[in-house]
């Protein structure tokens, strides 16, 4: 039996205009090519724009910069730890 709330967070946790925003992990950057990191000051600022499925959109440097680029696209960031 599904409930009301479950309905919900389905709903919620698979909406179209949502993105998921988290910090870049560390074994994630190695699978990076060496030259997407040629300009990036800080690799600790790296955060990951994703999708409900968990599919990577962007990688952009900076958290208010990864809200912005949300924002920009017209999509609601959500932050994700």
């Amino acid at each position: 039996m599904t409930t009301d709330l479950e309905t919900q967070a389905v709903k919620l946790f698979s909406a179209k205009d949502l993105v998921y925003i988290r910090r870049i992990a560390e074994n994630e950057l190695a699978d990076l090519p060496d030259e997407a990191l040629q300009t990036v000051e800080d690799r600790d600022s790296l955060f990951v724009l994703s999708n409900g499925e968990g599919q990577q959109l962007a990688i952009v440097e900076g958290r208010d910069a990864a809200f912005a680029a949300a924002r920009a696209h017209e999509m609601k960031p959500v932050s994700v730890h």
